[in-house]
C-alpha cells in the first residue's frame, strides 16, 4: 500500500456506525472526526472514548499474533448509538479493514468475534405494553 493510499471501511453495532480510513504509519493513531457546527473536527482518541475499557474495545483488533506489528493511522467518522456501541462499531471498521489490507489476518480476527456484524438491536415498544415485553402491573381490585 502505498503511502498516499487507504483503506476504507464501515463498522457498524447496534444503530451505531463509523466509517473508517485506515493507512500505514510508524504509530498507531487513531483520530475521530467530530461535526463541530456543521464542520468536521479532529478529536483525540483518549477524549473521544474516556474510559479505559472503552479504548481497550477499540484496540484490542490491533493485539494479533506476535510475530505482526500492526502500526496503522486511523481516521474515522462515527454517528448514532451509546458510546459502547460505537467503541465496537470502531473496531469493527478497523478489523474489516485489516482484513482488506492483509487476507492473513482473517482467521485471528475472526476468531476473536471482530469480524461479525453484532445484530442485536432494542426491541421496539408495542401498544398497551410498558416496554416491548412487559405488561402493566395486574392488580386484583
Amino acid at each position: 500500500m502505498a503511502k498516499d493510499k487507504y483503506i476504507e471501511t464501515v463498522g457498524r453495532r447496534k444503530t451505531a456506525s463509523a466509517r473508517v480510513r485506515i493507512s500505514e504509519a510508524g504509530k498507531t493513531k487513531i483520530e475521530i472526526l467530530k461535526e463541530v457546527e456543521h464542520k468536521m473536527k479532529p478529536v483525540k482518541f483518549e477524549d473521544y472514548f474516556p474510559t479505559k475499557a472503552l479504548q481497550q474495545t477499540v484496540l484490542d483488533v490491533f493485539k494479533t499474533q506476535d510475530d505482526v506489528n500492526l502500526t496503522f493511522e486511523v481516521t474515522a467518522v462515527i454517528k448514532g448509538g451509546g458510546v459502547s456501541a460505537q467503541a465496537e462499531a470502531l473496531r469493527h471498521g478497523i478489523a474489516r479493514g485489516l482484513v482488506e489490507y492483509n487476507k492473513e489476518l482473517r482467521d485471528h480476527l475472526k476468531k476473536q468475534g471482530f469480524l461479525k456484524r453484532d445484530p442485536r438491536k432494542v426491541e421496539r415498544k408495542k401498544p398497551g405494553l410498558r416496554k416491548s415485553r412487559r405488561a402493566p402491573q395486574w392488580s386484583k381490585r
